[in-house]
Protein backbone atom coordinates (compact mmCIF):
# COMPACT_ATOMS: atom_id res chain seq x y z
CA UNK A 1 0.00 0.00 0.00
CA UNK A 2 1.03 3.64 -0.19
CA UNK A 3 0.51 4.65 3.21
CA UNK A 4 3.89 2.92 3.82
CA UNK A 5 5.56 5.52 0.96
CA UNK A 6 4.99 8.31 3.72
CA UNK A 7 7.60 6.93 6.33
CA UNK A 8 10.09 6.28 3.61
CA UNK A 9 10.11 9.11 2.43
CA UNK A 10 10.56 10.70 5.78
CA UNK A 11 13.50 7.64 6.81
CA UNK A 12 14.73 8.75 3.46
CA UNK A 13 15.41 12.44 4.39
CA UNK A 14 16.73 11.40 7.70
CA UNK A 15 19.41 9.63 5.36
CA UNK A 16 20.06 12.43 3.64
CA UNK A 17 20.60 14.93 6.65
CA UNK A 18 23.54 12.73 8.45
CA UNK A 19 25.46 12.21 4.54
CA UNK A 20 25.34 15.95 4.51
CA UNK A 21 26.48 16.71 7.67
CA UNK A 22 29.64 14.22 7.21
CA UNK A 23 28.69 11.04 8.27
CA UNK A 24 29.57 9.60 4.17
CA UNK A 25 31.88 6.57 4.59
CA UNK A 26 30.21 5.29 8.20
CA UNK A 27 27.04 5.70 6.16
CA UNK A 28 27.86 3.96 3.32
CA UNK A 29 29.41 1.20 5.25
CA UNK A 30 25.79 1.04 6.85
CA UNK A 31 24.17 0.93 3.69
CA UNK A 32 26.00 -2.01 2.20
CA UNK A 33 25.61 -4.38 5.50
CA UNK A 34 22.21 -3.58 6.83
CA UNK A 35 20.43 -6.26 5.10
CA UNK A 36 22.69 -8.55 6.17
CA UNK A 37 23.55 -7.52 9.89
CA UNK A 38 20.07 -6.26 10.43
CA UNK A 39 18.10 -8.24 12.91
CA UNK A 40 13.95 -8.97 12.00
CA UNK A 41 11.74 -7.03 14.32
CA UNK A 42 8.21 -5.68 13.54
CA UNK A 43 7.53 -2.63 12.68
CA UNK A 44 5.89 -1.44 15.98
CA UNK A 45 8.82 -1.92 17.51
CA UNK A 46 11.03 0.79 15.98
CA UNK A 47 12.08 3.59 18.04
CA UNK A 48 10.97 6.39 15.32
CA UNK A 49 8.57 8.09 18.40
CA UNK A 50 9.75 10.74 20.34
CA UNK A 51 13.53 12.22 20.90
CA UNK A 52 14.39 9.22 19.09
CA UNK A 53 13.16 10.08 16.41
CA UNK A 54 14.50 13.67 16.08
CA UNK A 55 18.33 12.34 17.60
CA UNK A 56 18.64 9.02 15.57
CA UNK A 57 20.78 10.61 12.95
CA UNK A 58 23.74 12.02 14.86
CA UNK A 59 27.20 11.42 13.31
CA UNK A 60 28.63 9.25 16.60
CA UNK A 61 25.57 7.40 17.05
CA UNK A 62 24.15 4.36 14.58
CA UNK A 63 21.13 5.43 12.28
CA UNK A 64 18.67 3.68 12.09
CA UNK A 65 16.82 5.69 10.15
CA UNK A 66 16.35 3.24 7.75
CA UNK A 67 15.60 0.23 9.60
CA UNK A 68 11.63 0.25 8.95
CA UNK A 69 12.27 0.62 5.30
CA UNK A 70 14.98 -2.33 5.13
CA UNK A 71 12.60 -4.86 7.33
CA UNK A 72 9.56 -3.71 5.77
CA UNK A 73 11.13 -4.79 2.49
CA UNK A 74 12.22 -8.04 4.08
CA UNK A 75 8.78 -9.31 5.43
CA UNK A 76 7.34 -8.20 1.79
CA UNK A 77 9.62 -10.47 0.16
CA UNK A 78 9.24 -13.22 3.08
CA UNK A 79 5.43 -12.92 2.66
CA UNK A 80 5.43 -13.65 -1.17
CA UNK A 81 7.66 -17.14 -0.82
CA UNK A 82 6.91 -18.66 2.35
CA UNK A 83 3.74 -18.60 4.82
CA UNK A 84 5.40 -19.30 7.19
CA UNK A 85 5.54 -15.68 8.84
CA UNK A 86 2.07 -14.34 9.27
CA UNK A 87 3.34 -10.76 10.98
CA UNK A 88 5.30 -10.32 8.59
CA UNK A 89 3.05 -10.48 5.60
CA UNK A 90 0.23 -9.10 7.27
CA UNK A 91 2.71 -5.57 7.96
CA UNK A 92 3.69 -6.00 4.10
CA UNK A 93 0.19 -5.73 3.47
CA UNK A 94 -1.79 -3.43 6.00
CA UNK A 95 1.68 -0.99 6.47
CA UNK A 96 1.98 0.35 10.27
CA UNK A 97 -0.13 -0.65 12.59
CA UNK A 98 -1.96 2.17 15.21
CA UNK A 99 0.97 2.14 18.00
CA UNK A 100 3.15 3.03 15.22
CA UNK A 101 1.39 5.70 13.72
CA UNK A 102 0.40 7.35 17.10
CA UNK A 103 4.21 7.87 17.16
CA UNK A 104 4.37 9.77 14.34
CA UNK A 105 4.90 13.67 14.15
CA UNK A 106 1.23 15.10 14.34
CA UNK A 107 1.71 16.25 10.42
CA UNK A 108 2.97 12.78 9.33
CA UNK A 109 -0.03 11.54 11.30
CA UNK A 110 -2.45 13.36 9.34
CA UNK A 111 -1.08 12.78 5.41
CA UNK A 112 -0.58 8.69 6.52
CA UNK A 113 -4.68 8.50 7.44
CA UNK A 114 -5.15 10.69 4.55
CA UNK A 115 -3.41 8.05 2.27
CA UNK A 116 -5.11 5.56 3.72
CA UNK A 117 -8.58 6.96 3.07
CA UNK A 118 -7.18 7.60 -0.54
CA UNK A 119 -5.89 3.73 -0.82
CA UNK A 120 -9.08 2.47 0.71
CA UNK A 121 -11.66 4.55 -2.01
CA UNK A 122 -9.16 2.97 -4.85
CA UNK A 123 -9.01 -0.72 -3.77
CA UNK A 124 -12.69 -0.56 -2.17
CA UNK A 125 -16.39 0.05 -3.61
CA UNK A 126 -17.73 3.83 -3.30
CA UNK A 127 -18.54 4.71 -0.36
CA UNK A 128 -22.43 4.55 0.36
CA UNK A 129 -24.33 8.63 -0.42
CA UNK A 130 -26.48 9.61 2.41
CA UNK A 131 -29.87 8.25 2.35
CA UNK A 132 -32.82 10.55 1.02
CA UNK A 133 -35.13 12.33 3.37
CA UNK A 134 -38.10 10.19 2.29
CA UNK A 135 -36.55 6.99 3.41
CA UNK A 136 -36.00 8.55 6.69
CA UNK A 137 -39.17 9.58 7.39
CA UNK A 138 -40.42 6.61 6.63
CA UNK A 139 -38.42 4.91 9.57
CA UNK A 140 -39.66 6.97 11.89
CA UNK A 141 -43.49 6.78 10.69
CA UNK A 142 -42.99 3.23 10.91
CA UNK A 143 -41.70 3.10 14.85
CA UNK A 144 -45.04 5.33 15.28
CA UNK A 145 -48.14 3.74 16.88
CA UNK A 146 -50.72 2.80 13.52
CA UNK A 147 -53.15 5.37 14.08
CA UNK A 148 -50.88 8.53 15.45
CA UNK A 149 -50.91 11.66 13.93
CA UNK A 150 -46.92 11.33 13.81
CA UNK A 151 -46.61 8.01 11.96
CA UNK A 152 -49.74 9.91 9.22
CA UNK A 153 -47.60 13.33 9.14
CA UNK A 154 -44.54 11.80 8.60
CA UNK A 155 -45.73 9.35 6.08
CA UNK A 156 -47.63 12.44 3.81
CA UNK A 157 -44.32 14.25 4.49
CA UNK A 158 -42.40 11.47 2.94
CA UNK A 159 -44.46 11.55 0.01
CA UNK A 160 -43.60 15.07 -0.87
CA UNK A 161 -39.83 14.63 -1.09
CA UNK A 162 -39.22 17.43 1.53
CA UNK A 163 -35.44 17.58 0.68
CA UNK A 164 -36.19 18.09 -2.79
CA UNK A 165 -38.83 20.55 -2.04
CA UNK A 166 -37.17 22.55 0.07
CA UNK A 167 -34.64 23.08 -2.82
CA UNK A 168 -37.22 24.06 -5.18
CA UNK A 169 -39.05 26.62 -3.08
CA UNK A 170 -35.12 28.33 -2.30
CA UNK A 171 -34.68 28.59 -5.99
CA UNK A 172 -37.92 30.01 -6.53
CA UNK A 173 -37.60 32.38 -3.81
CA UNK A 174 -33.97 33.62 -4.91
CA UNK A 175 -35.04 35.01 -7.95
CA UNK A 176 -38.31 36.97 -6.57
CA UNK A 177 -35.52 38.92 -4.23
CA UNK A 178 -33.03 39.27 -6.70
CA UNK A 179 -35.67 40.59 -8.86
CA UNK A 180 -34.41 44.71 -10.16
CA UNK A 181 -37.56 46.55 -8.46
CA UNK A 182 -37.41 50.29 -10.13
CA UNK A 183 -36.50 52.58 -7.58
CA UNK A 184 -39.31 55.24 -8.81
CA UNK A 185 -42.09 52.16 -7.87
CA UNK A 186 -43.46 53.08 -4.61
CA UNK A 187 -46.49 52.13 -2.33
CA UNK A 188 -48.18 55.15 -3.23
CA UNK A 189 -48.24 54.41 -7.09
CA UNK A 190 -49.29 51.11 -7.17
CA UNK A 191 -52.41 48.74 -5.12
CA UNK A 192 -49.86 47.26 -3.69
CA UNK A 193 -46.41 47.23 -2.21
CA UNK A 194 -43.83 45.93 -4.51
CA UNK A 195 -42.81 42.53 -3.83
CA UNK A 196 -45.24 42.48 -1.02
CA UNK A 197 -44.51 39.57 2.23
CA UNK A 198 -47.98 38.34 1.10
CA UNK A 199 -46.89 37.55 -2.56
CA UNK A 200 -43.84 36.11 -1.63
CA UNK A 201 -45.91 33.73 1.23
CA UNK A 202 -48.16 32.56 -1.40
CA UNK A 203 -44.91 32.27 -4.12
CA UNK A 204 -43.40 30.29 -1.33
CA UNK A 205 -47.06 27.83 -0.68
CA UNK A 206 -47.78 27.62 -3.87
CA UNK A 207 -44.21 26.24 -5.17
CA UNK A 208 -43.68 23.82 -2.54
CA UNK A 209 -47.31 21.97 -2.54
CA UNK A 210 -47.14 22.11 -6.80
CA UNK A 211 -43.46 20.39 -5.79
CA UNK A 212 -45.24 18.05 -3.09
CA UNK A 213 -47.96 16.90 -5.56
CA UNK A 214 -45.01 15.88 -8.67
CA UNK A 215 -42.97 14.01 -6.27
CA UNK A 216 -45.96 12.14 -4.88
CA UNK A 217 -46.99 11.12 -8.28
CA UNK A 218 -43.67 10.14 -8.99
CA UNK A 219 -44.18 7.72 -6.46
CA UNK A 220 -46.76 6.15 -7.54
CA UNK A 221 -45.66 5.70 -10.30
CA UNK A 222 -42.48 3.57 -9.77
CA UNK A 223 -42.84 1.28 -6.56
CA UNK A 224 -41.73 -1.21 -8.62
CA UNK A 225 -38.56 0.34 -9.10
CA UNK A 226 -38.18 1.64 -5.81
CA UNK A 227 -38.19 -1.15 -4.32
CA UNK A 228 -34.98 -2.61 -6.23
CA UNK A 229 -33.03 0.25 -5.10
CA UNK A 230 -31.27 1.14 -2.04
CA UNK A 231 -31.83 4.81 -1.72
CA UNK A 232 -35.94 4.29 -2.49
CA UNK A 233 -36.66 1.13 -1.00
CA UNK A 234 -37.78 2.24 1.83
CA UNK A 235 -40.07 4.56 0.95
CA UNK A 236 -43.63 4.99 2.20
CA UNK A 237 -45.40 2.93 -0.68
CA UNK A 238 -43.10 0.11 -1.38
CA UNK A 239 -43.43 -0.38 2.43
CA UNK A 240 -47.34 -0.31 1.89
CA UNK A 241 -47.33 2.40 5.18
CA UNK A 242 -49.84 4.32 2.79
CA UNK A 243 -52.73 2.92 0.18
CA UNK A 244 -52.45 4.15 -3.56
CA UNK A 245 -55.63 5.73 -3.14
CA UNK A 246 -54.89 7.93 -0.31
CA UNK A 247 -51.43 8.82 -2.05
CA UNK A 248 -53.43 9.74 -5.05
CA UNK A 249 -55.80 11.87 -3.30
CA UNK A 250 -52.70 14.00 -1.33
CA UNK A 251 -50.77 14.47 -4.90
CA UNK A 252 -54.16 16.08 -6.67
CA UNK A 253 -55.29 18.29 -3.69
CA UNK A 254 -51.91 19.40 -2.95
CA UNK A 255 -51.35 20.32 -6.77
CA UNK A 256 -54.71 21.68 -6.53
CA UNK A 257 -54.31 24.20 -3.74
CA UNK A 258 -51.00 24.93 -4.69
CA UNK A 259 -52.17 25.91 -8.24
CA UNK A 260 -54.56 27.85 -6.83
CA UNK A 261 -53.09 29.75 -4.45
CA UNK A 262 -50.41 30.56 -7.08
CA UNK A 263 -53.07 31.88 -9.60
CA UNK A 264 -54.86 34.24 -7.24
CA UNK A 265 -52.22 35.09 -4.59
CA UNK A 266 -49.52 35.53 -7.45
CA UNK A 267 -50.47 35.80 -10.79
CA UNK A 268 -51.96 33.07 -14.13
CA UNK A 269 -48.62 32.73 -15.01
CA UNK A 270 -46.91 31.64 -12.30
CA UNK A 271 -49.65 29.43 -11.75
CA UNK A 272 -49.21 27.81 -15.23
CA UNK A 273 -45.53 27.39 -14.65
CA UNK A 274 -46.35 25.33 -11.32
CA UNK A 275 -48.73 23.33 -12.92
CA UNK A 276 -46.47 22.53 -16.00
CA UNK A 277 -43.50 21.18 -13.88
CA UNK A 278 -46.05 18.94 -12.47
CA UNK A 279 -46.93 17.68 -15.93
CA UNK A 280 -43.31 17.74 -16.95
CA UNK A 281 -41.94 15.86 -13.72
CA UNK A 282 -44.73 13.05 -13.16
CA UNK A 283 -45.78 12.91 -16.73
CA UNK A 284 -42.77 13.38 -19.00
CA UNK A 285 -39.51 12.98 -17.01
CA UNK A 286 -40.70 9.96 -14.69
CA UNK A 287 -41.91 7.32 -17.37
CA UNK A 288 -38.88 8.37 -19.76
CA UNK A 289 -36.72 6.84 -17.56
CA UNK A 290 -37.52 3.44 -18.46
CA UNK A 291 -37.36 4.64 -21.77
CA UNK A 292 -34.57 6.68 -22.88
CA UNK A 293 -30.77 8.24 -20.91
CA UNK A 294 -32.64 11.55 -22.60
CA UNK A 295 -34.49 12.19 -19.17
CA UNK A 296 -32.04 13.50 -17.43
CA UNK A 297 -32.53 16.31 -20.14
CA UNK A 298 -36.16 16.52 -18.96
CA UNK A 299 -35.72 16.51 -15.20
CA UNK A 300 -32.89 19.25 -15.93
CA UNK A 301 -35.89 21.64 -17.53
CA UNK A 302 -38.05 20.89 -14.18
CA UNK A 303 -35.73 22.00 -12.33
CA UNK A 304 -34.91 25.29 -14.32
CA UNK A 305 -38.66 26.33 -14.33
CA UNK A 306 -38.48 27.36 -10.15
CA UNK A 307 -36.27 30.64 -10.95
CA UNK A 308 -38.62 31.63 -13.64
CA UNK A 309 -41.65 31.16 -11.24
CA UNK A 310 -39.85 33.15 -8.92
CA UNK A 311 -39.28 36.05 -11.67
CA UNK A 312 -41.68 36.09 -12.79
CA UNK A 313 -43.80 36.57 -9.63
CA UNK A 314 -41.50 39.68 -9.00
CA UNK A 315 -42.26 41.13 -12.24
CA UNK A 316 -46.32 40.98 -11.97
CA UNK A 317 -46.09 42.85 -8.91
CA UNK A 318 -43.69 45.66 -10.98
CA UNK A 319 -45.42 45.18 -14.07
CA UNK A 320 -46.73 48.60 -15.74
CA UNK A 321 -49.03 47.01 -19.06
CA UNK A 322 -51.58 44.17 -18.66
CA UNK A 323 -49.35 41.80 -16.68
CA UNK A 324 -49.48 39.06 -19.43
CA UNK A 325 -47.15 36.55 -19.80
CA UNK A 326 -45.14 37.75 -22.33
CA UNK A 327 -44.59 41.17 -20.66
CA UNK A 328 -43.36 39.13 -17.34
CA UNK A 329 -40.66 36.36 -19.28
CA UNK A 330 -40.15 38.02 -22.76
CA UNK A 331 -39.84 42.10 -22.00
CA UNK A 332 -39.46 44.07 -24.91
CA UNK A 333 -36.94 46.18 -22.58
CA UNK A 334 -34.65 43.42 -21.51
CA UNK A 335 -35.64 43.26 -17.73
CA UNK A 336 -36.42 39.27 -17.75
CA UNK A 337 -33.03 38.19 -19.00
CA UNK A 338 -32.27 37.70 -15.39
CA UNK A 339 -35.12 35.34 -15.21
CA UNK A 340 -34.17 33.05 -17.49
CA UNK A 341 -29.84 33.18 -16.72
CA UNK A 342 -30.66 32.41 -13.47
CA UNK A 343 -33.59 29.63 -15.04
CA UNK A 344 -30.07 28.33 -17.02
CA UNK A 345 -28.19 28.14 -14.23
CA UNK A 346 -30.41 25.62 -12.19
CA UNK A 347 -30.81 24.01 -15.84
CA UNK A 348 -27.00 23.37 -16.01
CA UNK A 349 -26.49 22.80 -12.39
CA UNK A 350 -28.43 19.16 -12.44
CA UNK A 351 -25.99 17.59 -14.92
CA UNK A 352 -22.95 17.54 -12.66
CA UNK A 353 -25.18 17.36 -9.43
CA UNK A 354 -27.02 14.04 -11.12
CA UNK A 355 -24.53 12.74 -12.98
CA UNK A 356 -22.39 12.40 -10.16
CA UNK A 357 -25.05 10.99 -7.77
CA UNK A 358 -26.62 8.25 -9.95
CA UNK A 359 -22.39 6.88 -11.09
CA UNK A 360 -22.48 4.93 -7.66
CA UNK A 361 -25.25 3.13 -7.77
CA UNK A 362 -25.57 2.68 -11.81
CA UNK A 363 -25.79 -1.02 -11.26
CA UNK A 364 -28.80 -0.63 -9.38
CA UNK A 365 -30.70 1.71 -11.89
CA UNK A 366 -29.34 -0.91 -14.18
CA UNK A 367 -31.39 -4.10 -12.66
CA UNK A 368 -33.98 -1.31 -11.77
CA UNK A 369 -34.49 -1.00 -15.55
CA UNK A 370 -34.16 3.15 -15.63
CA UNK A 371 -32.22 4.11 -18.22
CA UNK A 372 -29.57 6.01 -16.97
CA UNK A 373 -26.29 7.31 -18.66
CA UNK A 374 -24.46 6.36 -15.47
CA UNK A 375 -24.67 2.81 -17.22
CA UNK A 376 -25.93 3.10 -20.43
CA UNK A 377 -22.88 5.56 -21.76
CA UNK A 378 -19.93 6.00 -18.67
CA UNK A 379 -17.71 8.06 -20.66
CA UNK A 380 -20.17 10.49 -21.63
CA UNK A 381 -22.07 10.78 -18.23
CA UNK A 382 -18.65 12.13 -17.10
CA UNK A 383 -18.46 13.87 -20.33
CA UNK A 384 -21.71 15.83 -19.59
CA UNK A 385 -21.05 16.52 -15.87
CA UNK A 386 -17.83 18.21 -16.96
CA UNK A 387 -19.23 20.03 -20.36
CA UNK A 388 -21.97 22.20 -18.09
CA UNK A 389 -20.23 22.65 -15.14
CA UNK A 390 -17.92 24.85 -17.58
CA UNK A 391 -20.72 27.38 -18.17
CA UNK A 392 -21.52 28.67 -14.80
CA UNK A 393 -18.35 31.81 -15.40
CA UNK A 394 -20.28 32.82 -18.26
CA UNK A 395 -23.55 32.89 -16.63
CA UNK A 396 -21.99 34.39 -13.41
CA UNK A 397 -20.63 37.42 -15.88
CA UNK A 398 -24.16 37.65 -17.78
CA UNK A 399 -25.94 38.33 -14.65
CA UNK A 400 -23.73 41.03 -13.72
CA UNK A 401 -24.24 42.23 -17.22
CA UNK A 402 -27.50 42.26 -16.85
CA UNK A 403 -27.77 44.57 -14.23
CA UNK A 404 -28.78 41.48 -11.23
CA UNK A 405 -25.99 41.60 -9.24
CA UNK A 406 -22.80 44.08 -8.80
CA UNK A 407 -19.45 43.27 -11.10
CA UNK A 408 -18.30 42.10 -7.66
CA UNK A 409 -20.27 39.21 -8.06
CA UNK A 410 -18.01 37.86 -11.17
CA UNK A 411 -15.46 37.45 -9.11
CA UNK A 412 -16.34 36.35 -5.42
CA UNK A 413 -18.22 33.36 -7.54
CA UNK A 414 -14.84 32.54 -9.59
CA UNK A 415 -13.43 30.19 -6.77
CA UNK A 416 -16.88 28.11 -6.15
CA UNK A 417 -17.07 27.61 -9.95
CA UNK A 418 -13.53 26.91 -10.31
CA UNK A 419 -13.66 24.37 -7.44
CA UNK A 420 -16.36 22.58 -9.30
CA UNK A 421 -15.11 22.36 -12.54
CA UNK A 422 -12.39 20.97 -10.63
CA UNK A 423 -13.88 18.33 -9.35
CA UNK A 424 -15.80 17.45 -12.75
CA UNK A 425 -12.46 17.36 -14.53
CA UNK A 426 -10.98 14.68 -11.94
CA UNK A 427 -14.57 12.72 -12.45
CA UNK A 428 -14.03 12.87 -16.13
CA UNK A 429 -10.58 12.12 -15.64
CA UNK A 430 -10.97 9.28 -13.60
CA UNK A 431 -14.39 7.78 -14.82
CA UNK A 432 -16.14 8.32 -11.80
CA UNK A 433 -13.39 6.16 -10.01
CA UNK A 434 -10.87 7.04 -7.18
CA UNK A 435 -13.69 8.87 -5.21
CA UNK A 436 -13.98 11.78 -7.69
CA UNK A 437 -17.76 10.57 -8.22
CA UNK A 438 -18.44 11.45 -4.54
CA UNK A 439 -15.97 14.53 -4.60
CA UNK A 440 -18.10 16.37 -7.03
CA UNK A 441 -21.43 15.32 -5.53
CA UNK A 442 -20.93 16.95 -2.34
CA UNK A 443 -19.43 20.17 -4.66
CA UNK A 444 -22.25 20.33 -6.34
CA UNK A 445 -24.54 20.27 -2.85
CA UNK A 446 -22.48 23.20 -1.69
CA UNK A 447 -21.90 24.55 -4.97
CA UNK A 448 -25.25 26.16 -5.19
CA UNK A 449 -26.15 27.30 -1.80
CA UNK A 450 -23.10 29.25 -2.05
CA UNK A 451 -23.37 30.72 -5.83
CA UNK A 452 -27.36 32.34 -4.93
CA UNK A 453 -26.16 32.95 -1.37
CA UNK A 454 -23.47 35.58 -2.71
CA UNK A 455 -25.57 36.44 -5.58
CA UNK A 456 -28.23 37.38 -2.30
CA UNK A 457 -25.83 39.77 -0.71
CA UNK A 458 -24.55 41.46 -4.35
CA UNK A 459 -27.89 42.23 -5.95
CA UNK A 460 -27.37 45.52 -7.75
CA UNK A 461 -27.40 48.54 -6.33
CA UNK A 462 -28.57 47.04 -3.07
CA UNK A 463 -26.24 48.58 -0.78
CA UNK A 464 -26.16 51.70 -2.20
CA UNK A 465 -29.58 52.07 -1.84
CA UNK A 466 -29.35 51.02 1.87
CA UNK A 467 -26.72 53.82 2.26
CA UNK A 468 -28.66 56.61 0.78
CA UNK A 469 -31.79 55.77 2.92
CA UNK A 470 -29.71 55.17 6.43
CA UNK A 471 -27.58 58.52 5.34
CA UNK A 472 -29.23 60.59 2.29
CA UNK A 473 -27.65 63.27 0.28
CA UNK A 474 -27.93 66.65 -0.61
CA UNK A 475 -29.52 65.72 -3.80
CA UNK A 476 -32.11 63.33 -1.96
CA UNK A 477 -32.63 66.13 0.51
CA UNK A 478 -33.13 68.75 -2.56
CA UNK A 479 -35.32 65.89 -4.32
CA UNK A 480 -37.63 65.29 -1.34
CA UNK A 481 -38.07 68.59 -0.77
CA UNK A 482 -39.65 69.26 -4.13
CA UNK A 483 -41.83 66.28 -4.32
CA UNK A 484 -42.98 68.23 -0.98
CA UNK A 485 -43.41 71.12 -2.33
CA UNK A 486 -45.76 69.76 -5.39
CA UNK A 487 -47.92 67.73 -3.32
CA UNK A 488 -48.57 70.94 -1.48
CA UNK A 489 -48.85 72.83 -4.57
CA UNK A 490 -51.10 70.13 -6.02
CA UNK A 491 -53.16 70.39 -2.96
CA UNK A 492 -53.78 73.72 -2.68
CA UNK A 493 -54.97 73.74 -6.47
CA UNK A 494 -57.58 71.34 -5.32
CA UNK A 495 -59.08 73.04 -2.15
CA UNK A 496 -58.92 76.59 -4.57
CA UNK A 497 -61.23 74.73 -7.10
CA UNK A 498 -63.88 73.13 -4.49
CA UNK A 499 -64.27 76.53 -3.11
CA UNK A 500 -64.53 78.42 -6.65
CA UNK A 501 -67.12 75.48 -7.45
CA UNK A 502 -68.91 76.22 -4.68
CA UNK A 503 -68.94 79.89 -4.77
CA UNK A 504 -70.18 79.63 -8.10
CA UNK A 505 -72.94 76.88 -7.67
CA UNK A 506 -72.84 76.00 -10.85
CA UNK A 507 -76.20 74.48 -11.96
CA UNK A 508 -76.25 70.07 -12.73
CA UNK A 509 -76.99 69.65 -16.65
Amino acid sequence: MRSLHILKHASRRQCHAAAAQGAGPVAARWLSSATATAPRVSAASLPIGGATFFLSNRIFDRSRCLDFVVFTGNARATSTTSAARPSSAATSQQGPDAQSIEQLPPHRRRQLRKQQQQDAQNGGEEAPLPPDASSLLTTQAAAQPAQSFRRTFSTFLSLSKPRLTVLVVLTAMVPYALYPVPEMLTPSMTETTSLSPLTLLFLTTGTALCSASANALNMLYEPDTDSKMTRTRNRPLVRQLIQKRSAALFAILAGVVGAGGLYFGVNPTVSFLGVANIVLYAGIYTPLKRVTAFNTWVGALVGGIPPLMGWAAAAGEAATKDGSWQELLLASDGSSIGGWLLASFLFAWQFPHFMALSWPIREEYKAAGLRMLAWTNSARNSRVALRYSLVFIPICVSLCAAGVTEWSFAVTTLPVNLWLAREAVRFWKHDGHKGSARSLFWASVWHLPAVLMLAMLQKKDMWSRAWRRLFGDAADEAGLWEEEELEEMAGMTADRVKEATKALDLPRR
